[in-house]
């Protein structure tokens, strides 16, 4: 079994944390995502992955090589110009060698793939498609299916109300080989919204395989800091230490000021009036200052916090200096290599580039 790993895209929504730094390598708990996909692919038995990459590869490439100390086989082919979700798949066709996985590169979900593939031999169909249910789907678009799963409609964004299920697509497919000749080269094209659609009345049917998994999109700031909320509260599952957690968790157990839970990597150093969390996750070297006040944030390696400076629901990328005194609001996207300077006041909502000096 194979999986094809999308990893093309440029991370438009999550910038300015993107513009050094591509998508698949934004840190989980301090580990890059792609490595946490890699893993639960490990898990599953799946030892050929195939990463069909064009935005910034070569970090991707640095940090996972050719796959050996991960006890797996990776090949990359990069895209001179992006080639949508099916072009993709298309461009490495020449790699695959029977049925494969196909993941989002950007999803984090508890999926159980093992069970997605004994449920995709029981039906034998041409692809299965992981669907989940979700509140409103008017954001989204929904698929409809029949009582055997066979997949009958795709509704694209449907008005809020007029939705006729719930369910939709949550970027993890198994497809047969087959479903390459439906994808014409040369060109980008989207398997959702055409190779799906025009599959469905063929001979052989997509089948929906629909789960109450845990499933979150991370292309948004604030769903990247719902991310490590669900992962620090055990909603979503890794293996984490209850409470505080991390290879840094020794300098923050007994801190009066710590707000359980919080995740510290190695090297972590907090002055002992500073108050941290809850769900706070500190980079490796990351130095926090005397009084200071973080709750609800993500900071990156080696970031520097000075002394009264606070931080509330934002994002700090690695290597940014904050000064004294100075204030992040809710919602903030600080990117790397920044100096906010002592004092600055940064409104919620904030943007800033990297190797930007805020004075």
């Amino acid at each position: 079994m194979q999986a094809i790993v999308l990893v093309g895209g440029e991370g438009t929504r999550l910038r300015p944390l993107t513009y050094g730094t591509p998508k698949p390598m934004v840190p989980i708990l301090g580990v890059p995502f792609l490595a946490r996909t890699v893993e639960r692919l490990y898990k599953a038995g799946i030892r050929d992955v195939i990463f069909p990459a064009g935005y910034l590869p070569q970090p991707i490439l640095d940090y996972f090589g050719d796959g050996s100390r991960f006890d797996m086989n990776f090949t990359y082919v990069i895209e001179e110009t992006p080639l949508g979700t099916a072009g993709a798949l298309k461009n490495v066709e020449r790699y695959i060698t029977g049925a494969f996985f196909v993941l989002n590169g950007d999803v984090l979900t508890s999926l159980d793939l093992r069970a997605m593939l004994a449920a995709h031999r029981e039906h034998g169909g041409i692809g299965t498609l992981h669907l989940i249910h979700v509140a409103d789907p008017s954001a989204f678009g929904c698929i409809a299916h029949d009582a055997n799963g066979r997949i009958e409609a795709f509704i694209e964004k449907p008005a809020p109300g007029t939705a006729p299920t719930d369910e939709i697509n949550a970027g993890t497919y198994l497809l047969e080989p087959e479903v390459l000749a439906a994808i014409p080269a040369g060109r980008p094209v989207s398997i959702e919204r055409e190779t799906f659609p025009a599959l469905i009345s063929g001979p052989r049917p997509l089948y929906a395989h629909t789960t109450s998994d845990y499933w979150l999109d991370l292309g948004r700031p604030e769903a990247y800091l719902a991310a490590h909320r669900d992962i620090l509260a055990g909603t979503m599952p890794l293996v984490l230490e209850p409470g505080i957690s991390g290879a840094g968790s020794a300098a923050l157990r007994g801190h009066p000021g710590v707000a359980q839970p919080v995740h510290a990597d190695e090297g972590v150093v907090v002055a002992p009036t500073a108050r941290i969390g809850p769900n706070v996750v500190l980079g490796a070297g990351t130095h926090v200052g005397e009084r200071a006040f973080i709750r609800d944030s993500v900071l990156w390696d080696g970031v520097m916090v000075g002394d009264d400076v606070r931080i509330q629901e934002s994002i700090v990328a690695s290597r940014t200096r904050i000064g004294a005194r100075a204030s992040v609001g809710s919602g903030s996207v600080i990117g790397h290599d920044v100096l906010v300077e002592a004092g600055r006041i940064l409104e919620p909502g904030s943007r800033v580039g990297a190797q930007t000096a805020m004075r």
